[in-house]
């Protein structure tokens, strides 16, 4: 019996060449981009989720509370980690970690001859007993205890040394000053931690080298906690939720409280909104994860539609095999089983697609992904995936040509019910109210991101670059400016802190005259050389730049204008304040300019002065369409003055892209899929209309022979697929709208949803519903309808 089935599923898939091609390169397309999609949903999900305290593992973040908002982020001050442990009993492990090196630059090390850059951070003595980072040389609970020590992973060490045993104990040279003693190796991180570093420092070291980490009300590093076994985070979060308190007065005006997030969630859970968590990465897990379904279900429709297609070529099949005594379950297991068949084939032609992909896709997602084939659980799932497929794809072309009445068939008069036909038209509007609002989605996106690179910043991100401060550049910046100023193609330089990109220093220990003693505003800050304005092109709103021609600038202070209105300042230059030791009055008002993700609003910014700084970058600007000549000029002064350093740079636009990556690979993969789903959509139109077209042949002939046009037939055919389209743009329109709006409100600046974003959707729509049912619909007009008439 199963062999007949066989035999009979085959001669059926080679006799409809055409019909067995389209329905399994649709069906081998929907598996190969959902089996894609679920890769990369599964290595999502698997980002720190290897740490073998994981459940015992948190995140320290603050929710503050100011001019009645509730905002809340990761920057912590930078003593809490120790204190946490010390006073609270049930906090077993906690660490500080914090970036070595300005945000986008990285630290040079040298070992004789040998110099190379690495990445790194600094932590608190108990981070390896709290990660699951394996330590190849040294001990958990000494590599980061002892100023001066240093923890290098495995391509470190192989690189500078060789081999990781002969790098414990030996000295590695840091910025072509700070000898450093290696206290451990660890292995490689792995490219599902959301922490990657090549390098830990001690936090003894970041709290020498960092004073401001002793006034409780700065911010900057993140902080870690590992909870004994037998602790309960609900009972803990009360017990630190003032904690802060114990350390500096409370201010009514501005209170902050500490949480907890489980740290294997952070990274998916990374968004806050109102002071309280709410999606993050996340939220492009579950978009795509539906997406994966519905780019399978729109498969599995279209491999519906075309089955029932050919039903009436198979219809005298079944008459005749119910005549001879075939039971309808033995028609449903046949027809189940051929559906089964077609999606082997699809199956292996997907894995073979999605295999050849795989390489183009890592690229794009910038991860590591692979087809776990020794995997039996890998196996399983595509069982699964074949059975499940096979079975929605087959089940109601099956159910539908087995129940089919003998006797009409055979007689010739095959006709369908209205519930059959609406089954069916139901499906292409499914397929296509799925593929409209993946459009619609993939408009929205890319508008948004192209939105996001293009917008004023408030600064000029073009011919701007970055060289971040290190080794002889230190002490040798003053003559580094005046060098590279003598270069014909650079206009100007100064140095920050951090980068323009992202400042994520805050503080609150600012203090103005007739400031309210209950006040506290929380202030981004920046420290910054002479010519930061003119370099980085922003605009005064009031005031000036930092000047030589004015000595009292090095105790002066530069406010953005939401500072100044966040103060109160109706004529800030000029006013006298206090950051921190440092009195001095401002000098000028910036106009707002975006120094961090446009996830956020722009903060209350205040920027003071120091030459001296010890690390940090320098801002160069060059000449437009002379960044080629400026940057080979640089190289050549950075050998001469700093010999000891490779010479690096970044650019600031693609320093400013990264902050986006996330939403411009989810916009490529919009793009990828809106144009998939619609493809696969449109096979199953064309199913449809094939059918259609086979069921009114002899309608077709009598309205010819009573003298309808070409034109006449096709416009009678096409309308009633149109009405479908459209049908489905009325039910799509209103979801695509309701899901980018919610996704648009993750953005401080944002765009509107236009109303021709819906008309561009659905004109594209109807325009290659129209292409792909104009073929049958021409074919059916042109035929001779003698030859549809001939039996009646």
């Amino acid at each position: 019996m199963l062999k007949n089935y066989f035999k009979t599923a085959w001669r059926n898939l080679v006799r409809n060449k055409a019909f067995s091609f389209i329905n399994i390169s649709g069906l081998a397309l929907g598996i190969a981009c959902s089996l894609l999609i679920m890769l990369w949903v599964q290595d999502e999900r698997s980002v720190d989720a290897f740490h073998k305290n994981g459940k015992d593992l948190y995140q320290v973040y603050e929710r503050n509370y100011f001019d009645g908002k509730v905002q809340a982020d990761y920057p912590t001050q930078g003593l809490l980690g120790e204190e946490l442990k010390r006073v609270i009993p049930e906090v077993k492990y906690a660490s500080g970690l914090e970036h070595a090196s300005a945000p986008g630059s990285m630290t040079t090390f040298a070992v004789g001859e040998k110099i190379n850059k690495m990445d790194g951070q600094y932590a608190g003595e108990d981070f390896f007993r709290m990660f699951s980072f394996p330590l190849l040389q040294g001990s958990a609970s000494t590599a980061l205890k002892e100023p001066g020590n240093i923890a290098i992973s495995r391509r470190m060490a192989e690189s500078f040394f060789g081999s990781t045993e002969k790098a414990i104990g030996q000295p590695i040279v840091m910025d072509n000053a700070n000898a450093l003693k290696i206290s451990a190796v660890f292995e490689n991180i792995p490219a599902n931690s959301s922490l990657q570093f090549d390098f830990l420092l001690t936090w003894k070291d970041f709290v020498k080298e960092n004073n401001w980490v002793n006034n409780w009300g700065n911010t900057s590093p993140q902080t870690f906690v590992q909870l004994r076994s037998d602790a309960n985070a609900a009972n803990i979060e009360p017990m630190i939720k003032d904690f802060i308190y114990r350390y500096q007065q409370k201010n009514a005006s501005f209170l902050t409280e500490l949480a907890l997030q489980p740290f294997p969630e952070k990274y998916l859970h990374s968004t806050f909104t109102n002071g309280k968590i709410d999606g993050g990465r996340i939220e492009y897990v579950r978009l795509f994860t539906v997406v994966a379904i519905f780019l399978l279900l729109i498969a599995c429709i279209n491999f519906m539609n075309l089955a029932t297609a050919q039903s009436a070529r198979r219809a005298k099949e079944v008459g005749l095999r119910k005549v001879v005594g075939a039971m309808r379950a033995s028609l449903i297991r046949q027809f189940i089983g051929e559906a089964m068949l077609l999606t082997f084939f699809a199956v292996l032609i997907a894995l073979a697609a999605a295999t050849m992909i795989l390489p183009a896709f890592n690229m794009l997602t910038g991860k590591q992904l692979y087809m776990p084939v020794s995997n039996p659980v890998f196996w399983i799932y595509i069982l699964g995936l074949l059975f499940v497929t096979g079975v929605v794809a087959g089940s109601y072309p099956a159910l539908f040509l087995s129940s089919l009445n003998p006797v009409t068939v055979l007689k010739g008069t095959l006709k369908f019910n209205w519930g059959a036909t609406f089954f069916r038209k139901g499906l292409v509007v499914f397929q296509f109210t799925l593929s409209i609002i993946l459009i619609v989605s993939m408009v929205v996106i890319y508008r948004q991101v192209n939105y996001i690179q293009t917008k004023n910043l408030g600064y000029a991100r073009e011919n701007l670059l970055y060289l971040p401060i290190e080794g002889e550049l230190i002490k040798k910046y003053e003559v580094f400016k005046d060098e590279a100023l003598k270069l014909p193609d650079i206009t100007d330089v100064s140095k920050m802190r951090n980068s323009p990109t992202v400042i994520e220093h805050h503080t609150g220990d600012i203090f103005w005259e007739g400031k309210d003693p209950n006040l506290t505003i929380s202030f981004a800050d920046g420290v910054v050389g002479y010519d930061f304005v003119k370099t980085m092109k922003l605009q005064l709103k009031d005031g000036r730049d930092f000047s030589k021609d004015y000595s009292s600038d090095s105790v002066g202070f530069l406010l953005n204008e939401t500072a100044a209105n966040k103060i109160g300042f109706k004529n800030a230059v000029g006013q006298t304040m206090v950051w921190g030791k440092h009195p001095g009055k401002v000098i000028g008002v910036l106009k707002d300019f975006h120094f961090n993700s446009m996830h956020q609003n722009i903060d209350p910014l205040i920027v003071r002065l120091d030459e001296n700084w010890p690390w940090g970058t320098i801002l160069i600007r060059t000449k437009a369409g002379k960044t080629k000549e400026a940057i080979a000029g640089l190289e050549k002064l950075c050998k001469t003055l700093n010999p000891e350093i490779p010479f690096t740079f970044q650019f600031s636009d693609l320093e400013f892209s990264k902050l986006y990556r996330s939403e411009e690979i989810v916009s490529q993969l919009a793009n990828y899929f809106a144009v998939i789903a619609i493809f696969i959509s449109c096979l199953g139109l064309f199913g449809l209309a094939t059918f259609t077209a086979a069921q009114r042949t002899k309608e077709i002939g009598v309205r010819k022979v009573l003298g309808a046009s070409v034109p006449d037939i096709v416009a009678m055919l096409s309308n009633n697929f149109l009405r479908l389209v459209l049908l489905s743009m009325l039910i799509a329109f209103p979801v695509a709208w309701f899901a980018m709006n919610k996704w648009l409100q993750n953005f401080a600046y944002k765009i509107n949803i236009d109303w021709w974003v819906f008309a561009i959707a659905g004109a594209a729509t109807i325009l290659i519903a129209l292409i792909t049912v104009s073929y049958q619909s021409i074919k059916a007009a042109i035929a001779n309808p003698v030859k549809s008439l001939r039996s009646e």
